[in-house]
């Protein structure tokens, strides 16, 4: 008989229809709020890992460069040379540098050559090298950094900095070369500049 009263007691005390659906509301907002959350922090966790991802790269090629240009050689030989060209595209900067130099990838004396190109409205930062003794441009670029705000290559030539060399013309090459790589992170361009100083040689 006890049983049966408190089994009646039960059911007549039950939820309610309507606080059933308020309870359904609150939890919906609640992990409403909670999917939000989530997703908003997964999404800048991947804008980081992006944006770090791209400094890495454009770090590491400005090392490379400034390697390479350490290591240019240039004498009175034709097949070695140092040129230097200003360009820009869409007001960006976007020099293009060629010369020749020892280079880690290859044996032997290397002709390379970094330039931009335009491609669906982004700059690409583009890198070519092969044999210096052998029949220079046929070997088609590949990518260093994609999505470039600018590239800058300067040389000092009587303290000032210039954004035009040619050894045919100045019968040296610089003592100094300024590379300047611009890329854009969340919105705000950042600018990465180191200065070679080329070890090999100068006048020829």
């Amino acid at each position: 008989m006890s049983l049966s009263l408190d089994r009646k007691t039960f059911f007549e005390n039950g939820f309610t229809l309507i606080e059933i659906l308020i309870a359904v509301a609150i939890l919906s907002i609640v992990l409403a709020a909670i999917y939000s959350t989530f997703f908003l922090a997964h999404k800048a966790i991947d804008g980081m890992d992006e944006s770090m991802v791209k400094l890495r790269e454009s770090r590491r090629a400005l090392d490379i460069l400034k390697c390479e240009l350490d290591s240019s050689y240039v004498t009175s030989d034709k097949h070695t040379f140092f040129r230097m060209s200003d360009r820009d595209i869409f007001g960006k900067g976007a020099s293009q540098i060629e010369f020749t130099t020892f280079s880690t990838l290859r044996p032997g004396l290397s002709w390379i050559s970094y330039y931009v190109e335009e491609k669906d409205g982004k700059l690409n930062l583009l890198k070519k090298i092969e044999s210096s003794y052998g029949t220079v441009g046929e070997t088609k670029g590949f990518a260093i950094i994609e999505d470039l705000s600018g590239f800058t290559v300067e040389a000092k030539y009587n303290d000032t900095w210039i954004r035009t060399w040619d050894t045919e013309i100045n019968r040296s090459k610089p003592s100094e070369i300024r590379i300047s790589f611009s890329v854009t992170i969340k919105g705000r361009q950042v600018t990465l500049s180191d200065i070679s100083t080329p070890k090999i040689g100068g006048s020829i």
